[in-house]
């Protein structure tokens, strides 16, 4: 497995070109082996009509936790797609901030298991408000799909 150090700037350059994180405000905070956290901030743009964070952005932010987490664990030069995911909303997304926690459950040589916590942050409080599982494909010798 590549160091820490090699794996943190592959994810990191990966989700730089993610326009719809960038879009979103999205900010990928931190980076392990087998895990990533990505912070929403609440904001304006993100909301749906009663004013929580719209469930398309929590997904959003949530996928690409578990995604990038599987992602860390696989070699340089492998990229990765979501083949499936289910999400629970457990309590409307508001606050100040929105983590996503993605972790690997089970890496295999082809496909993946993730799951993602994640939690609306208000007043340095944290609320479960969603969790998702996924599954994820390793890709590799495909044209436009790398790291």
């Amino acid at each position: 497995m590549p160091s820490t150090p090699e794996i943190d700037s592959r994810i990191r350059e990966s989700f730089g070109r993610q326009g719809l994180m960038a879009t979103l405000g999205a900010r990928l905070v931190r980076v392990a082996p087998g895990e990533v956290d990505i912070h929403l901030p609440v904001a304006a743009h993100v909301s749906q009509q009663h004013g929580f964070v719209h469930a398309g952005a929590v997904a959003a932010i949530a996928d690409s936790a578990a995604g990038y987490a599987a992602l860390s664990l696989m070699p340089a030069g492998a990229g990765v797609l979501t083949t499936e995911f289910k999400i629970n909303l457990l309590s409307p997304a508001s606050g100040d901030v929105i983590i996503a926690r993605g972790r690997v459950v089970k890496a295999g040589r082809t496909l993946t298991l993730a799951m993602t916590e994640v939690f609306a942050v208000s007043a340095g409080a944290e609320k479960l408000c969603a969790l998702l599982t996924a599954t994820l494909m390793r890709i590799e010798g495909r044209d436009g799909v790398a790291n």
